[in-house]
């Protein structure tokens, strides 16, 4: 079997489609389609169902997916195994993680690191309800929930708080909440319930249960902007407001507690690009503890 044309029936797979396949491996859509050919003809099977939209895997499709996803990783292995240990680590590793998190510390983190690899580059993208390890959609994930089953390592990295916020001009302005039943005489910057992808973001329930007025807005950076603005009071992460002057903590009361988690796929560990990034978030998260979970915030 030609590992060629594996890797355009990954692609494939992957996007969906033959042109966004030809791009991201460099060919064009000729010759996607020429190899998928090739493929399916010394298979004596057809793999995709090929229509205008898109290409959808077959039952055949996918039995071939889960050996081909095992091959690849295998070749990956290999390719690292015989790289010389002082040799530069370098590659693309793709980092999936929530909003929140990725723009309030792992992008100036992750910068750090490749300024410690110039070869390395990674890339950071936001957390979708759904994504697979397996098919490279990321290589490490942050998730809120490690998963109950299948074959990822799961290693949690910290836990961390959030509290109630608001600026200091909008509380000057409206006054300061004493007690819960008064955020119902305030604007409450909330999220949008039906795209929150995790069962750990019920935290929000406080601010739905109130009568007050609401704010929504299903970004975490785009609610700690909306806060700072003087929108009004808003569930905020404790380490996104870190050093935040103009932001106040309003009814300390209140906190919640929740966790993140790093997933990997166990093939990845021979991976020295993955496990380098993998390595080092385990180690900052482990620094930074404190930032994520300051004291006297652990309720919840």
């Amino acid at each position: 079997m030609d590992w060629d044309h594996l890797r355009v029936f990954l692609a494939v797979a992957r996007e969906g489609q033959l042109l966004s396949a030809g791009k991201k491996l460099g060919l064009n859509h000729a010759t996607v389609s020429r190899r998928l050919d090739a493929l399916e003809e010394s298979l004596g099977s057809q793999l995709f169902s090929r229509r205008p939209a898109g290409s959808t895997l077959t039952a055949a499709g996918e039995r071939l997916l889960e050996v081909a996803e095992r091959l690849e990783t295998a070749v990956l292995g290999i390719s690292e195994e015989l790289r010389d240990v002082t040799a530069e680590v370098a590659g693309t590793v793709r980092i999936g993680a929530p909003d929140g998190l990725g723009n309030c510390f792992l992008a100036a983190e992750l910068g750090a690191l490749v300024a410690l690899h110039p070869g390395l580059v990674v890339e950071l993208v936001p957390l979708p309800r759904i994504f697979s390890l397996s098919r490279r959609e990321a290589d490490l994930a942050i998730v809120l929930e490690p998963p109950a089953d299948g074959r990822l390592v799961v290693s949690k990295l910290a836990d961390y708080s959030l509290g109630l916020y608001a600026a200091r001009d909008y509380l000057k302005r409206e006054g300061v909440p004493a007690e819960s039943a008064d955020l119902a005489a305030h604007v409450l910057v909330a999220g949008v319930e039906d795209m929150a992808y995790s069962a750990a973001l019920d935290y929000g329930a406080l601010l739905e249960k109130s009568p007050g007025r609401k704010f929504r807005c299903a970004s975490v950076v785009g609610q700690l902007e909306a806060v700072r603005a003087g929108t009004g009071i808003g569930i905020l992460h404790d380490f996104a407001v870190n050093g935040e002057a103009d932001l106040v903590r309003v009814l300390p009361e209140v906190s919640f507690r929740r966790s993140y988690y790093l997933l990997s796929h166990p093939e990845s560990a021979s991976v020295r690009r993955i496990v380098t990034c993998r390595e080092f978030l385990v180690r900052r998260f482990r620094e930074e503890r404190a930032r994520f979970l300051p004291e006297g915030q652990s309720k919840g």
